[in-house]
């Protein structure tokens, strides 16, 4: 490596965004409160009404979006007999990157008799961004999980669009630590012409998964009834107490609007900030 090479190479690594979130929840008088918070770096996490039993929390990344070489960590718990929200205060934007990958950990922790809906808005990838993500959650034997991740390629409302990229996300879900749920999405290089195929998204850019624990055939039920209102495709299906539905649409705007049609029939409400 070049003396100018290296030189640019440690000016790119010391301005890369650095942030993380370890955020815990308990129960006191039947409603959820916050019990720890530790923020670092550009992330911050904020719970803008008053204690509910339901607690709504609401990150921020300050850094104003995720390029190549950043770092992200967040850790969730929710507290025995807790309900806790956990959203985005804005869809988070992944942009191009120079040669490393954005990194994106997260853990979720539901304790006995909690419940934990993860909603973040979407995710948007632009042109030759790189995005490596990974997503672990533990749940005790009777915790309930509400899991639902969008990801968009590209802005077609502003004209853009992904034809080069990589995208590597990785899900694992443990019930009382016992593995129930896994799965690998990776797509790299020519991202467009992957999408274009048929059976990966038949031309779709918009994509989304719901994961629900426990889930069984009266959800998948629900989901089906909505087809005739559903702009883009959507498939269910449940097994081994658990429930999973994929939704891909043509564009961003049609994701959403099939995602919240889902999110309401399956949950029966929002989070606030996604109607403000």
């Amino acid at each position: 490596m070049t003396t100018v090479a290296a030189k640019s190479e440690t000016i790119f690594a010391a301005n890369r965004a650095f942030g993380s979130v370890a955020f815990a929840v308990k129960s006191a008088g039947g409603k959820t409160r916050r019990a720890a918070v530790h923020e670092a770096g550009s992330l911050r996490v904020r719970c803008p009404g008053a204690p509910a039993a339901e607690l709504e929390a609401v990150l921020i990344n300050t850094a104003g979006g995720i390029a190549g070489g950043d770092r992200f960590a967040l850790d969730i718990a929710a507290g025995r007999g807790t309900r806790l929200l956990v959203t985005t205060a804005a869809a988070e934007k992944i942009y191009r990157s120079l040669g490393p990958d954005s990194l994106i950990d997260v853990r979720l922790d539901v304790a006995a008799g909690a419940s934990l809906a993860w909603l973040p808005q979407e995710t948007i990838l632009f042109d030759r961004a790189r995005l490596a993500r990974t997503i672990e959650v533990d749940l005790a034997a009777d915790a309930r999980l509400f899991l639902a991740e969008a990801i968009v390629f590209g802005r077609t409302g502003m004209g853009e669009a992904v034809e080069e990229g990589a995208l590597a996300d990785r899900w694992r879900v443990r019930r009382d630590g016992r593995l129930i749920y896994a799965e690998t999405v990776r797509l790299e290089g020519e991202i467009a012409a992957r999408l274009a195929a048929p059976p990966v998204a038949n031309g779709g850019i918009a994509i989304a998964t719901v994961l629900i624990a426990p889930g069984d055939d009266a959800l998948v039920a629900n989901v089906r009834a909505l087809q005739d209102d559903l702009a883009g495709e959507v498939g269910a299906s449940a097994w081994n107490g658990i429930a999973v539905v994929r939704l891909c649409a043509a564009d961003g705007a049609a994701l959403r609007r099939d995602l919240v049609h889902v999110m309401t029939a399956l949950r029966g409400g929002l989070p606030r900030i996604w109607t403000n």
